[in-house]
């Protein structure tokens, strides 16, 4: 059987028109769950909850994780900063429910893979801080918020050697896409494991377990080098 990969979906709202007011809905780029799929895994969409008890009954479900990305922010709070002029959006009850859901994970070592702003939420709750927006705050930094097609890549990233990424990837470069004003900045008890060519945090992972976090999107690149992310989580769930 398929080991279950839970992946968290964004949340937004249905155009309103004459009678029907806007409504709530979940939304999941289909990419993420191709993967998974091409990776050997069931993805299953985790709908968000505030009671408590339904991480663990998520966590029951699944064998593994994927926490996506989304155009929203981490509340400053999260990482003990003030929230800065250059903040975007922010959705504070998926934020919320993704941390729990992450850190009951983290404590149940079920493998967890984090995209973009997957891997931010994994910085903050390892202890580390972000970056609010790189272009006034990494002097020299490139552009990380790619103008053209997000299925190609936009800039180098270099892969520490050593690191599980490296084994993954088995290579010590990889070209990536980046759609991303937010950065890690202290990855705190996590270890870094690529960064671009102007230092700024394209990945990095927790000692000793399965917890990797990569700032681009491999879903959308989709070649063998990316998609061994999906398949290098699916294959740490079967065991």
């Amino acid at each position: 059987m398929r080991p279950v990969i839970g992946v968290t979906p964004d949340v937004a709202e249905t155009k309103s028109r004459r009678g029907r007011p806007a409504m709530p809905v979940y939304e999941l780029k289909r990419a993420y769950a191709d993967a998974v799929f091409a990776a050997g895994g069931l993805p299953i969409v985790l709908p968000y909850s505030e009671d408590p008890s339904a991480v663990d009954e998520v966590l029951n479900l699944c064998n593994g994780l994927v926490i996506t990305g989304g155009a929203f922010d981490i509340p400053a709070e999260l990482y003990g900063a003030m929230h800065g002029a250059r903040m975007g959006p922010l959705k504070p009850a998926r934020t919320a429910f993704e941390q729990r859901l992450l850190r009951a994970a983290l404590a149940a070592d079920v493998p967890v893979l984090g995209i973009c702003g997957g891997m931010q939420l994994l910085a903050v709750e390892a202890g580390g801080t972000l970056h609010q927006d790189i272009a006034h705050e990494v002097p020299g930094g490139l552009e990380h918020e790619q103008r053209h097609d997000p299925r190609e890549p936009s800039h180098a990233a270099r892969i520490v050697p050593g690191s599980l990424l490296e084994s993954i990837v088995g290579a010590s470069h990889i070209e990536v896409n980046s759609t991303h004003h937010q950065a890690v900045k202290d990855p705190g008890r996590a270890k870094v494991s690529a960064v671009a060519l102007d230092q700024v945090v394209e990945a990095i992972e927790l000692p000793g377990q399965f917890a990797l976090g990569v700032q681009w999107h491999p879903e959308l690149i989709g070649s063998r080098e990316h998609l061994a992310l999906y398949r290098a989580l699916v294959d740490k769930a079967c065991r």
